[in-house]
């Protein structure tokens, strides 16, 4: 799920908010401020402080209905969403977190400090709005790895779509790509992130051929280059796709903070290609582009594949 599609749903369902918005706080008396554990997922406990936060949340989302009770599904649901996130290796970088929080006060109006205020006068908080954040983007990744694992387009499949549209085979464009990477030591990221991001956009400016970029990184500290192979278009990684595809044969994407520091992703080449694996591929991304766009769609069906199986238990 891209970073827009999450600010964009959540603007939908933070559509009350504005400059003029105004909440009363809500204070937790003594009693209400102790927290116990009120449901296990898959031995993960859910809190009863966990529980009134997403209420408060819910009500300013004015969602209908017991809030308690749909807070406790809701977060039943965003567990097992970040047990499978997890179980997948699916990492959402602090900085896409802070671009998609950002953009959203904007479009709401707001800096990042009045939207803090905001959601902490309503019993919320900047920080478990961010997690919110990250589970959607990383869920939507967990659904489409899923759908390519779980439905993959038979050779008969492929040749009853190739004949629906006439017999015509689709192509796509294949990449070569090489990685950049300037590293920043764990620890180090505050001090270091701004002299790295201009080293790298430095080295990205004068890029010449990815051959050359081996020689040009050995007179720099801490980079590393790795060649990714050829990559079809529908299977970029999402947070590189349309940076890539923009980018073009023999240039380079902007640079990105990721995990590991900052780093690009260089166009060696480019083709055109089209075969039946291609064609597959076509068709299965095409289906899922439309199903994300669906209410429900394989994020229901895979959610309830996740419940089915899961321990949850009830105190």
């Amino acid at each position: 799920m891209t970073i827009h599609n999450v600010v964009k749903r959540a603007a939908l369902a933070f559509a009350l908010l504005g400059s003029t918005a105004v909440f009363a706080p809500l204070l937790p008396t003594p009693a209400q401020a102790a927290s116990e554990v009120s449901v296990v997922v898959n031995r993960q406990p859910i809190t009863t402080f966990q529980i009134r936060q997403r209420a408060a949340f819910l009500q300013l989302r004015r969602v209908g209905g017991n809030a308690t009770q749909k807070a406790t599904e809701e977060l039943i649901d965003e567990e097992l969403k970040k047990q499978e996130i997890r179980r997948r290796g699916i990492n959402v970088p602090d900085s896409a977190i802070d671009e998609a929080y950002a953009r959203f006060a904007a479009e709401n109006n707001m800096n990042e400090q009045q939207l803090a205020e905001v959601l902490s006068r309503a019993g919320f908080s900047a920080d478990a709005f961010k997690d919110y954040i990250r589970v959607q983007m990383g869920w939507g990744q967990a659904v489409q790895a899923h759908m390519r694992s779980s439905e993959r387009m038979s050779e008969q499949d492929v040749v009853q779509r190739m004949l629906a549209q006439g017999g015509q085979k689709p192509s796509t464009t294949e990449y070569t790509l090489q990685q950049v990477i300037f590293v920043i030591p764990e620890g180090q990221r505050g001090a270091m992130l701004g002299q790295r991001k201009r080293e790298a956009d430095g080295m990205r400016s004068r890029f010449q051929s990815c051959d050359a970029t081996y020689t040009f990184a050995k007179g720099l500290r801490d980079v590393t280059v790795r060649d990714l192979g050829r990559v079809a278009q529908p299977e970029l990684p999402p947070r590189w796709k349309d940076d890539i595809i923009r980018a073009g044969n023999g240039k380079t994407t902007p640079v990105q903070e990721t995990e590991r520091g900052v780093e690009y992703i260089a166009v060696c080449s480019s083709r055109s290609i089209s075969d039946d694996k291609v064609a597959a591929m076509v068709f299965q991304s095409s289906d899922l582009a439309k199903l994300g766009e669906e209410s429900g769609g394989p994020d229901g069906a895979f959610l309830k594949e996740l419940r089915d199986k899961a321990q949850i238990s009830r105190r």
